[in-house]
């Protein structure tokens, strides 16, 4: 037993989700994300039971633990009730506390999906905002959302939100009180800790390529390679 896996098995998640594998890979079968990924979550908690610690940096350095999309459809499924995903957030956290997430591609797009999410959630109490989604950042969304960015208050008001507004209604202003109590909440559940972490590893890895945060932020959010997918999804 090495000291990573002693780290790691102090996550409640492991205890939660890591009970009495059996590695009959009904798991792996009912995942969505290892229909498209190469990406095998039974392999992933084999790795764990094995306690190697070599074998366990290796799996928080690389792309593996990113592709799970948390949707815990193996929890539901696992003869045993055991819980690959639950497992893979263990990992997650283990590897953004000690920084291993900048060494692969997928752990990179951490930072962006940290800035933009939680940044929404402090600054503005929703998970995604118009103030933050903006077009050029996704082209894919067409002409229409281009229309609708450039004309937004006008287009929400017709819609019946109330932008940024005091009192109720959709998109309305969350008064400053409950975001301090959601800043609270980040203090002391180790959220904050957490940005914390991912902002500290993530400047020192755009250091290390030659980048601005913001060149890196915009690098991490868009290049995607296609080494990723399991052709023969």
């Amino acid at each position: 037993m090495g000291k990573l896996y002693d780290e790691l098995s102090e996550d409640y998640r492991i205890k939660e989700g890591l009970k009495t594998c059996i590695n009959c890979g009904t798991c792996t079968a009912i995942c969505p994300a290892a229909e498209f990924y190469r990406y095998d979550p039974r392999k992933i908690v084999d790795t764990v039971q094995r306690k190697d610690d070599a074998e366990i940096e290796a799996l928080l350095k690389s792309d593996t633990i990113w592709y799970c999309g948390e949707c815990m459809s193996c929890v539901t499924r696992c003869p045993r009730k055991n819980g690959a995903g639950l497992v893979i957030m263990a990992l997650r956290n283990l590897s953004i506390k000690k920084g291993y997430f900048t060494e692969s591609e997928k752990g990179r797009q951490v930072f962006p999906l940290t800035r933009i999410l939680t940044g929404n959630i402090l600054n503005y109490g929703y998970c995604v905002h118009p103030k933050s989604f903006k077009w050029e950042d996704h082209p894919e969304s067409g002409p229409v959302w281009k229309w609708h960015t450039e004309h937004l208050e006008d287009s929400l008001a017709r819609q019946g939100a109330n932008y940024m507004g005091e009192g109720p209604g959709v998109l309305r202003k969350i008064p400053q009180e409950s975001l301090d109590e959601l800043k609270a909440i980040f203090d002391i559940s180790g959220g904050t800790e957490r940005i914390e972490a991912v902002e500290k590893y993530s400047h020192a890895k755009a250091v290390e390529m030659g980048m601005t945060d913001e060149e890196y932020l915009k690098h991490t959010f868009e290049y995607c390679s296609d080494k990723h997918f399991n052709n023969e999804g």
